[in-house]
C-alpha cells in the first residue's frame, strides 16, 4: 500500500497537543505530521507516555477541555476540515465516518443493556433504519466479525461474553458504518495470543474490504509486524522516525527505534539474542530537555543534539512522506542496512 496516497483519507499537518499542569502548558503532541491512505494500516508505536493515546483523542475531537489543548495547521478527512469542527460537528462524525476501538471493551460497552441494544443503537443513530432493520444489520455484523451464534451475542450482556468476543463486538459497532479512518487504540493486549490474533486480522481484513485507514496504537512491535503495512515510531509527542514496516524494522535510522526493535526476544542463527533495555525511561511532561528529547537516553548524542532540534525527513515536520520514503529525525541517524 503507498503511504502517500494522491488522495489520502486522512491528512494531519502539525498537529499539536497541550496540557495545563502546574501553572503552564505543556506539548504531549508535538508538531505531528502524517497522511493515511484508504485500506492502509499504519502502526503508532512507542513507550508509555509517549503521546500515542493523546494523539488518538485528539484525532477522535475528544482532546479533555479545558486542561488540554489542540491545534493543527491542517487536519482533513477526506478534504473535510475537521478542525473546523465545534462539538456538534464532532458528534456527527464521531462513530460514523471515524471510529475507534478501545483497549478494553468491558469498559467502552454499556454494563446494564444488552450487547444488541446497543449495537442497534448505534446502527440507528449513524444510518438512519428502523429498530427491525437496524437488528437484521446488527446480526449480520456479529457474524461477520466471527460470531455464528449472533442471536445469542445480541441478547448478551458485556459480562457474560468473554474478552475476545466484547472485542469482536466493539469491531462490528466501529466498522457499522463503513468509517473512513478506524483508530484502534491497544485492542489486543488484554487478549491472549490466539485471540489476538484473531483480532487482527479481522480488523486486516474489514480495512481492505471497506478501503477503512487504519491508525494502530500499540507498543507491541510484533503486533505492528503482524498487521501493519507501516510504522510510525513516537517519543515525547514527537514522531522520530517513519517508513514501510519491513524496511524500518530490518533497518532502524533512529536510536530510539533501534532501541525498541532491540528489546524484543528475538533469535539469529537458531541462537537466543539477548534482550537489551533501553537506559532511562520516557521523561514526564514538563521535564523534557532541549534538543532531541531523546538525547540523555541516547549514546550517539552529541552537543547538537542537546541543543537543538532535528527535523522529520528532508523536507521539514510538515511533509508528509512520500511513495514509502523513509523519514527520521535524528542529527546522528544509524547507517542504512545496519539493524
Amino acid at each position: 500500500m503507498n503511504p502517500a496516497a494522491a488522495n489520502p483519507a486522512l491528512a494531519v499537518r502539525e498537529l499539536c497537543v497541550t496540557l495545563r499542569t502546574g501553572g503552564e502548558d505543556v506539548a504531549v503532541v508535538d508538531h505531528v505530521s502524517f497522511d493515511l491512505a484508504p485500506g492502509e494500516i499504519v502502526g503508532l508505536v512507542g513507550e508509555s507516555g509517549c503521546g500515542k493515546s493523546m494523539t488518538g483523542a485528539a484525532l477522535m475531537g475528544m482532546v479533555p477541555a479545558p486542561s488540554a489543548h489542540c491545534k493543527a495547521s491542517g487536519l482533513h478527512l477526506d478534504g473535510q476540515d475537521l478542525a473546523a469542527l465545534d462539538e456538534p460537528g464532532w458528534r456527527q462524525i464521531r462513530g460514523s465516518r471515524i471510529a475507534m476501538i478501545f483497549q478494553e471493551p468491558l469498559s467502552a460497552l454499556d454494563p446494564v443493556f444488552s450487547v444488541g441494544s446497543q449495537l442497534v443503537e448505534v446502527i440507528r443513530r449513524h444510518q438512519h433504519k428502523g429498530r427491525k432493520a437496524a437488528r437484521e444489520v446488527a446480526l449480520e455484523l456479529v457474524r461477520s466479525v466471527g460470531l455464528s451464534d449472533g442471536e445469542r451475542i445480541l441478547r448478551s450482556y458485556p459480562h457474560e461474553l468473554s474478552g475476545g468476543m466484547r472485542q469482536r463486538v466493539m469491531i462490528a459497532m466501529a466498522m457499522s458504518s463503513s468509517p473512513r479512518l478506524l483508530i484502534a487504540d491497544e485492542p489486543t493486549s488484554a487478549l491472549d495470543v490466539t485471540t489476538q490474533a484473531q483480532i487482527l486480522q479481522q480488523i486486516r481484513a474489514m480495512a481492505r474490504e471497506s478501503g477503512t485507514a487504519v491508525l494502530l496504537i500499540t507498543h507491541d512491535l510484533g503486533v505492528v509486524a503482524q498487521v501493519c503495512d507501516r510504522a510510525m515510531v513516537m517519543y515525547c509527542g514527537r514522531l522520530v522516525e517513519e517508513g514501510p514496516v519491513q524496511d524500518l524494522f530490518s533497518s532502524p535510522r533512529h536510536p530510539y527505534t533501534a532501541g525498541l526493535l532491540a528489546a524484543l526476544p528475538r533469535l539469529t542463527d537458531g541462537e537466543v539474542v539477548p534482550v537489551q533495555a533501553i537506559p532511562g525511561s520516557v521523561p514526564r511532561p514538563g521535564g523534557l530537555s532541549p534538543g532531541c528529547h531523546f538525547n540523555n537516553r541516547c549514546a550517539r548524542a552529541s552537543q547538537q543534539c542537546r541543543v537543538q532540534v532535528p527535523i522529520l525527513g528532508l523536507a521539514g515536520p510538515a511533509a508528509a512522506p512520500i511513495q514509502g520514503q523513509r523519514r527520521h529525525a535524528c542529527h546522528h541517524p544509524l547507517e542504512a542496512g545496519v539493524p
